[in-house]
């Protein structure tokens, strides 16, 4: 898959790119959201809001003033999506959130919600996964729900059963992270992603991700399955270009986001 740049129509506005809903973070994880939130927009869109609990909110418009926010009306964690999801044009939910019982019940209305929402691509990540491993009634998802599980979170998702049938019998993309990342499709396709590398493996990467992701989605693309390919070899592209700079050891999911900057996005996903 070839990466070119993008051209943009200058006759636009930010509003012609898409605007995306982050729901991450938590008092004392924080991080994450901002990473993911930064990660987005670097990826295109042209809107990003977080929401948010209310202790974030200061925190993540020091750290990235070019985010929107919305604030839960819980203090700590996430209680209750934001409303007139619709409004959106991409969501992702999960990094950092944790798995209070009030966030579990928030993130069953949201998966509530979605079913009547169309076209809009969902990214489900990191306790968003874990409070579906809890909670395996709640499959199959509305089409256009993409869950990206590193080892481990399949496992408690889906045991050792092959992620091609899960991916089917449950309609739902499956990004199952590894070295050698491989996409898995509703409707059985496949793709192998070979980019990246093990300085990779690194607190955040994942939140990168899920950022790449949204941007992307929200973008419109005609083909989610394409577009998800592009953001998971996006994601490990800049890795390689990190570790030509600098060692494996020392990259840091912040590194990924400022390199962000010196990658093409493909023009077929408009």
């Amino acid at each position: 898959m070839q990466l070119i740049i993008r051209m943009r129509n200058q006759e636009t506005t930010k509003h012609d790119y898409g605007h995306g809903l982050l729901i991450a973070g938590a008092h004392g994880r924080m991080g994450c959201a901002i990473l993911a939130a930064r990660a987005a927009l670097r990826s295109g869109c042209g809107l990003v809001s977080a929401h948010l609990p209310w202790r974030c909110v200061d925190p993540m418009q020091a750290a990235f003033p070019e985010a929107m926010v919305s604030p839960d009306a819980c203090d700590t964690v996430f209680t209750a999506p934001p409303p007139h999801l619709d409004h959106y044009t991409a969501l992702a939910v999960g990094p950092g959130i944790g798995t209070d019982e009030f966030t579990c019940q928030a993130l069953h209305d949201l998966l509530t919600e979605y079913r009547h929402l169309e076209g809009i691509p969902l990214i489900l990540d990191a306790d968003a996964l874990n409070i579906l491993a809890l909670n395996k009634k709640w499959l199959p998802l509305a089409s256009g729900a993409v869950l990206t599980p590193h080892a481990r979170e399949y496992a408690r998702l889906f045991g050792d059963a092959d992620p091609a049938e899960m991916a089917q019998r449950h309609n739902i993309f499956i990004v199952k992270k590894s070295h050698h990342t491989h996409i898995y499709t509703p409707d059985g396709l496949v793709y192998e992603n070979l980019t990246g590398n093990a300085g990779m493996a690194t607190a955040g990467s994942g939140d990168v991700l899920t950022g790449i992701l949204l941007g992307i989605t929200a973008q419109k693309p005609s083909n989610l399955f394409k577009s998800v390919c592009l953001g998971v070899q996006i994601h490990g592209q800049i890795g390689d270009n990190l570790v030509q700079k600098q060692s494996e050891s020392s990259l840091i999911a912040s590194d990924m986001v400022e390199e962000l900057k010196n990658i093409s996005i493909e023009s077929t996903i408009s």
